[in-house]
């Protein structure tokens, strides 16, 4: 036979494919009527379990029955995601836990943020809140969530990703043990300063404080002075420090908002190396609520380490057209080579197409959690 007589048969069988997967799409729609009569869960990881079991069982060696079982995996895949949408349909897919509101009700809030008086964190807060507004600042993250989880603040402003340096994973780890939620955010273009006493003159520096991410940012700049580096908690922090001591031999690495809090003098604006240097803050409250414009949801979700588990749950974006932002693991504590996975997509939880996919990857992960809808 030639190689078109060969094309022509493959071509009748994928018609009968076509054909039988179309009937049993017919059959899977039954299926989902009688679940929602029943309330019936979609997923059933024994039934399916069974299945591929079954189906391998009819192959005559190795190669197909990887295959077949690969197959089938796409198969059922496709087979619930109908479901869910069926389901949806019928308003059998129950109501997501978020409240929607016109706009956050940010009159006389109280914001916390991470910090001394003048750091990053306060200029984003500022940016986002404007300035009528009262705010608290503490020394870590945690004490942040905290403040909001106990109610001495309504709304949190916390840096969650730089673009040199990248994501904060601590802020990762609290958004899952804290009740807190994502509600906003806010992108703060990060242009170091350095910053003396009045009076001093660059030729007077012997000894610079900065937290180490903002050292390490303006190490070119820093190579070409030969001066002692003393790393801090924060930025604020250093130039607070300059501030009290008063010693003209000192200076930090902050922002230009640091000087003008601390009373300090610029000496050299824009030291650090990467011009498009910018932070994203996030605004986190202890609410379940989302703005109607709302267009990015985050969320995490634990996953096994086995071959094929993430290609799943990424399947339930791909099914409903949603488009994904970022995604980043972290190891989950105690649980070796397993993964929590932190994913933003854009959408609003009023929409269809983000209940479908986030009802299917509430059944079929484990302990997946909304972060937010901002």
């Amino acid at each position: 036979m030639d190689l078109l007589e060969l094309r022509g048969q493959i071509d009748d069988i994928d018609r009968q494919i076509v054909s039988l997967y179309e009937q049993r799409m017919e059959i899977c729609g039954q299926v989902a009527a009688y679940k929602i009569e029943t309330g019936k869960k979609v997923f059933d990881r024994q039934r399916e379990m069974e299945k591929l079991a079954k189906v391998k069982s009819l192959t005559h060696n190795d190669f197909n029955s990887h295959g077949v079982e690969e197959l089938f995996e796409q198969i059922m895949s496709m087979s619930r995601k109908l479901q869910y949408q069926l389901l949806a349909r019928h308003g059998s897919m129950g109501r997501l836990p978020f409240i929607e509101v016109g706009e956050l009700d940010t009159k006389e809030a109280r914001v916390v943020f991470q910090g001394a008086e003048g750091a990053y964190s306060q200029a984003a807060m500022t940016q986002y809140f404007g300035e009528r507004i009262q705010s608290l600042h503490v020394d870590t993250f945690r004490d942040a969530m905290s403040a909001i989880d106990e109610g001495r603040a309504d709304f949190a402003v916390l840096p969650i990703e730089n673009s040199t340096a990248g994501i904060v994973s601590e802020i990762y780890d609290l958004l899952v043990e804290f009740e807190n939620y994502i509600v906003g955010e806010q992108i703060l273009q990060i242009n170091h300063c350095l910053l003396g006493v009045p009076g001093a003159e660059l030729e007077d520096i012997r000894t610079v404080y900065s937290h180490p991410q903002s050292l390490m940012q303006s190490s070119r700049f820093l190579a070409g002075h030969d001066w002692r580096q003393i790393s801090m908690q924060n930025n604020a922090f250093a130039a607070r420090k300059v501030a009290d001591e008063g010693d003209r031999s000192q200076a930090a690495i902050a922002s230009e908002y640091a000087a003008k809090v601390y009373g300090l003098n610029v000496l050299c604006e824009g030291i650090n190396q990467e011009k498009d240097n910018s932070t994203r803050f996030i605004i986190v409250t202890n609410q379940k609520i989302f703005r109607k414009d709302a267009g990015k949801v985050s969320i995490c979700f634990e996953l096994p380490h086995q071959s094929g588990s993430l290609y799943h749950m990424l399947s339930h974006f791909i099914y409903n057209n949603l488009n994904l932002c970022r995604i980043e693991s972290r190891p989950i504590e105690d649980r070796s080579w397993e993964y929590r996975f932190f994913i933003d997509f854009e959408g609003n939880l009023a929409d269809s197409a983000v209940k479908n996919a986030l009802r299917g990857l509430r059944d079929e992960a484990r302990n997946m959690k909304i972060l937010g809808n901002y």
